[in-house]
């Protein structure tokens, strides 16, 4: 979005169209996605829609690409209705994100939930509610067990925030439930790396580690998952957990896309300059999680920026200004910027954060992660209402609320992010063949 606003504004209409490619008529802004999962803020408060401007004049095709032909210089589409369309380009960005890494583990994606879209969060918090009102409905000592016991996988960000913020939700919400054991509700969360959010630092790390065991949140650490069943889950270490709750946020790798142009990559993120240009190919750009883009700030051989929110809004605009600097026979420049930091929201009062290298806990730590989330959104409106959500939340609390978006059909991680939806380099190219053929 911040590669479309930057070219409107700059490009005047007779001098290119634009078009957007997007499955979805808003953008997101996913680090709160854990707090649209427990109830603090309302789905659309952090979904800015793509059409607020009246001065949009971008095309918007409803539906994802599912491939690119560098050579013929099409990308092939997939729309919401599921026709198959072909669209020419002189000049392409690629920012089709990331999706979530997922591993060779029996039952995983049948079985798990993932926290990347905005269906994901309302549907999570959908069944956590549900679980409690089943388990307080039933008379089986041991589905209600099940029902009240939370795995999370991921001890990253998400990972973390989710886990902390679910948590309080059903911490509140028992006391709505006069049938339930509240010591019945046990939360885990789990990761096969030796340390929690590691970015942080040892200090904060522990910080944000203590906070979790005082909620009573379970943390185990050099552990993961080695199966995945409908109403359990086996740790590695041979325990196994009676569960109806499996999340899954144990890390992301770039969308599909990248692997059908056929180009060379960096840990699976397509390789680019640092003026997040393609090499050997003309008009072509890519950025956010789905490239790796060096990280020139930093200074050291290799090294790229990570996928964060941060500099995937800051590189929308750079590459927006140095494809007007192609089209307009100018020099690209490269992208260059510090990182401004980490914060990590726990819910409630309780966060940890470390911007520009300082190290904050509590309240302070929490004025800083929503002060940056809130001053990162994109719109007044969608500030206002965020803020309004805080207020709201702060005053009156959590409501318990189920919306019904599990219309009794289970959904679990493989329906949301359509992983399977993209062809080979060879259907791309073959595809393309045949329909200039047919043209």
């Amino acid at each position: 979005m911040g590669c479309v606003r930057r070219l409107e504004r700059e490009l005047a209409p007779d001098e290119a169209d634009v078009t957007l490619v997007t499955p979805f008529s808003y953008q997101l802004y996913l680090p709160l996605l854990p707090q649209v999962a427990s109830g603090v803020l309302t789905p659309q408060s952090i979904a800015v829609s793509l059409r607020r401007s009246r001065k949009y004049r971008t095309r918007i095709i409803p539906g994802g690409a599912i491939g690119v032909d560098l050579k013929a210089k099409v990308c092939v589409i997939r729309t919401i209705t599921d026709e198959i369309v072909d669209e020419p380009f002189d000049y392409i960005v690629l920012a089709p994100g990331s999706v979530t890494r997922t591993f060779d583990i029996p039952g995983l994606t049948d079985n798990a939930f993932g926290m990347k879209t905005l269906a994901e969060a309302a549907y999570v918090r959908d069944h956590v509610i549900s679980q409690l009102d089943l388990a307080d409905a039933s008379q089986d000592p041991a589905e209600r067990a099940s029902r009240l016991q939370f795995v999370v996988v991921g001890g990253g960000y998400a990972g973390t925030e989710t886990a902390a913020c679910l948590q309080k939700l059903t911490h509140a919400a028992v006391k709505r439930y006069p049938r339930l054991d509240p010591a019945l509700i046990k939360w885990h969360l789990i990761d096969i790396a030796p340390k929690l959010m590691p970015e942080l630092g040892d200090k904060l790390g522990s910080s944000a580690q203590e906070i979790l065991k005082r909620r009573g949140i379970d943390i185990s650490l050099g552990v993961s998952i080695a199966k995945a069943g409908p109403e359990e889950v086996t740790f590695t270490d041979g325990r196994v957990v009676p569960t109806r709750t499996l999340i899954w946020t144990a890390g992301v790798v770039a969308s599909p896309l990248i692997s059908t142009l056929g180009a060379e990559t960096v840990r699976g993120r397509l390789a680019v300059t640092a003026d997040m240009a393609l090499p050997g190919q003309d008009g072509v750009f890519a950025l956010g999680d789905a490239a790796a883009v060096p990280d020139e700030a930093k200074g050291e051989e290799g090294s790229i920026c990570p996928p964060t929110a941060q500099h995937a809004m800051r590189q929308g605009k750079h590459v927006a200004d140095n494809v007007i600097a192609t089209l307009r026979g100018r020099g690209t420049t490269p992208y260059v910027h510090k990182d401004l930091g980490l914060v990590v929201d726990l819910g409630g009062r309780d966060a940890v954060s470390k911007p520009l290298g300082v190290e904050l806990r509590g309240l302070p730590a929490q004025a800083v992660a929503r002060g940056y989330h809130w001053s990162a959104l994109r719109t007044n409106v969608a500030k206002t209402r965020v803020m309004t959500n805080w207020v709201l939340n702060a005053i009156a609390g959590d409501d318990f609320v189920r919306t019904g978006f599990q219309a009794r059909k289970p959904a679990k991680l493989k329906d949301f992010e359509y992983t399977d939806a993209y062809l080979t380099p060879e259907q791309v190219e073959a595809h393309v063949a045949g329909t200039e053929r047919q043209d």
